[in-house]
């Protein structure tokens, strides 16, 4: 399905090497005016990297990361931005929405939020992810079909200007210049980070006395307000509850573990931990109003 949602909204990508319109050319690829041709994949996904990339998000990575996602790990924030999802459409009114997860991963933060959207709403929900690692879009396709999948970079997101109500950055880099100019006039970020309790049962294993075993996030949300106005700022905090297998699958996806020495990964796995703790601080913004 997912290839026929690419061929249907074809008019709102632009070309990520000359920004000119594109058309779909055939059942394998589209194409710009200037001849700049994609990969329109049989799977259903479109390839919009003009060269290779180089990612640390492995598949071994994200497939772990999919299944921490599908144990109901990050269920909390789901719940929260599906939330602030209705009620801001609720205020515009609209029949439709059209979502953005920029750096999507393995897109079930994506899939999970335009499900509950879908229950819970009369109007239609289209979302896209995008993201730099060819296998998460990969599993994204295989696990969630009905959303518009592309490999791409966020630093020149293909897809022309004003076309998102709504841009999702959850515990993934940013591009404010970029997520600006495809929002939509009355379109929000909402961006997810760790807060300092994040996972502080690995950071203090991993980072025992360095300057690591602390975390702060007040210069991205600082570096979010200097680039939007913040509409609002919300902090979630739980402990769960992880068996052995899930911690090994949440040490596989977290960047905290990646510069960590295998024998600190195989100390705390065979030590275990009880509980994990999850600390995230949701920022909801939107372009600034000139004066």
């Amino acid at each position: 399905m997912s290839k026929i949602e690419i061929q249907k909204s074809i008019g709102m990508f632009l070309c990520p090497i000359c920004g000119k319109k594109m058309k779909v050319y055939d059942s394998s690829r589209i194409a710009c005016s200037n001849k700049h041709s994609f990969d329109l994949s049989r799977k259903g996904y479109v390839n919009l990297l003009s060269g290779s990339a180089k990612t640390d998000y492995d598949k071994k990575m994200l497939e772990s990361r999919n299944l921490i996602c599908k144990s109901s790990f990050y269920e909390p924030m789901i719940e929260q931005i599906s939330s602030l999802i209705l009620k801001r459409n609720q205020k515009e009114n609209s029949d439709n929405i059209k979502i953005l997860d920029a750096g999507c991963g393995e897109g079930s933060h994506l899939a999970q939020i335009a499900s509950n959207l879908t229950a819970n709403s009369t109007f239609s929900v289209m979302g896209f992810g995008i993201d730099i690692s060819r296998d998460g879009i990969q599993i994204a396709l295989r696990d969630y079909p009905d959303v518009v999948w592309c490999v791409g970079d966020l630093a020149r997101l293909p897809f022309a200007g004003k076309q998102f109500d709504v841009i999702l950055s959850i515990l993934s880099p940013s591009n404010y210049t970029e997520f600006n100019r495809v929002s939509s006039d009355n379109g929000i970020l909402v961006k997810v980070i760790p807060g300092s309790n994040y996972l502080k049962e690995l950071r203090s294993h991993f980072y025992n006395k360095t300057d690591k075993e602390t975390y702060s996030n007040e210069k991205v949300i600082e570096h979010f307000r200097s680039n939007l106005s913040i509409l609002d700022l919300q902090q979630i905090q739980y402990t769960l509850p992880i068996n052995r297998e899930s911690l090994e699958h949440l040490i596989n996806m977290t960047p905290l573990s990646w510069r960590v020495p295998r024998e600190k990964v195989k100390d705390i796995l065979s030590i275990g931990i009880d509980s994990i703790s999850v600390d995230l601080s949701i920022i909801v913004g939107a372009r600034k109003k000139r004066k």
